[in-house]
């Protein structure tokens, strides 16, 4: 659907349960929060479901806004509501990433998805999908023009919208920048927010144990296929003695990436304790499709950004199989295979 048909389902409707992918990323937490806003600013009820909560790093970006944890208060509220009430997923490519209560989540009729994932599954009701935006913040932002309250935006709104923006673009590093995307960035300070601030609460944060976790991460880097893929890992281990978690990994694939040998960096996660689980994330440079690679094991994302999940296998199985897949990859681009 287009993002006109997005405005006017959304307008037609007074109450909304927003939700988005789990471990949410700045792109998720800063496109529904800042669509929460948006809502609440015209006159809408709104509630946000998270199944985690919100990572420290994120914190500032929730005062005021309705975030649930709790499914039972959700489904609660939905019921209260009875037909005059809308789901909306955002940043989310596929139902089973909506969490454990994904499928819940989408019995809220209609279940409209707002997402800009190559691949998106194409779940819910309605599907506002564009692959070729930065981020689903720059989408909100667009919507938020559409539904004529752009120039009304809150400080605290524009702040959750550029957080989506800044984040998911590598503060404007990666090739999903575009002119419009820098456009919508000055457009969101004109409504009062301010770069430095935003950029020192996300990256200027760092714990003593996160410079520890990232010590002990970066000594176990490998090289493959003449160093042009980087493979690091994390252990729950290596989380257990610096103290960390898993919201402490965000943003370490950068630092292989940043090699200038290096097109494609490869992040893998031990999973949660009790499950055999290990996390994949895929950052490339130039064009080799990582999307493509993901896919081919269930997962997905962006040309130059994306993840998957493998089950019942070790981390150096799971590395040795996503070597023998990049291997080809590389090589066909090589070759000038598409």
């Amino acid at each position: 659907m287009s993002k006109r048909a997005a405005g006017q389902a959304i307008a037609s409707v007074k109450k909304f349960v927003l939700a988005t992918h789990v471990r949410p990323d700045g792109d998720a937490l800063g496109s529904t929060f800042g669509l929460a806003h948006i809502l609440k600013m015209m006159g809408k009820e709104v509630l946000c479901y998270l199944e985690q909560p919100v990572a420290d790093v994120y914190s500032f970006l929730t005062p005021h806004v309705p975030v649930e944890t709790d499914f039972a208060r959700v489904a609660a509220f939905a019921d209260k509501c009875g037909d005059d009430i809308m789901g909306i997923a955002l940043d989310c490519g596929d139902l089973g990433r909506l969490g454990d209560k994904g499928e819940e989540l989408s019995n809220i009729h209609p279940f409209l998805v707002i997402d800009h994932h190559q691949g998106n599954k194409g779940f819910g009701d309605l599907h506002w999908v564009e692959p070729h935006r930065s981020s689903t913040g720059e989408m909100v932002y667009d919507l938020a023009e559409e539904l004529g309250v752009a120039a009304k935006l809150s400080e605290e709104a524009a702040q959750c919208l550029y957080t989506a923006i800044v984040t998911d673009t590598g503060s404007f590093r990666y090739d999903s920048t575009t002119e419009h995307t820098f456009a919508v960035a000055g457009k969101l300070i004109d409504r009062g927010v301010t770069p430095a601030a935003v950029c020192q609460k996300l990256f200027d944060n760092a714990s003593f144990g996160s410079l520890q976790l990232t010590q002990a991460v970066l000594a176990g880097l490998q090289t493959f296929l003449d160093d042009q893929v980087a493979v690091i890992r994390v252990t729950r281990e290596m989380l257990q003695q610096t103290g960390t978690t898993y919201e402490d990994t965000e943003g370490l694939i950068n630092f292989p990436r940043s090699v200038k040998e290096v097109r494609v960096a490869v992040f893998l996660k031990e999973g949660e304790p009790g499950t055999d689980q290990i996390s994949i994330s895929l950052r490339a440079k130039g064009d080799c499709d990582v999307a493509k690679v993901a896919a081919q094991f269930s997962g997905g994302g962006h040309r130059n950004a994306a993840g998957c999940r493998v089950q019942g296998k070790t981390m150096d199985e799971v590395c040795a199989m996503l070597i023998s897949v990049l291997e080809q990859a590389l090589r066909q681009k090589e070759n000038g295979q598409v």
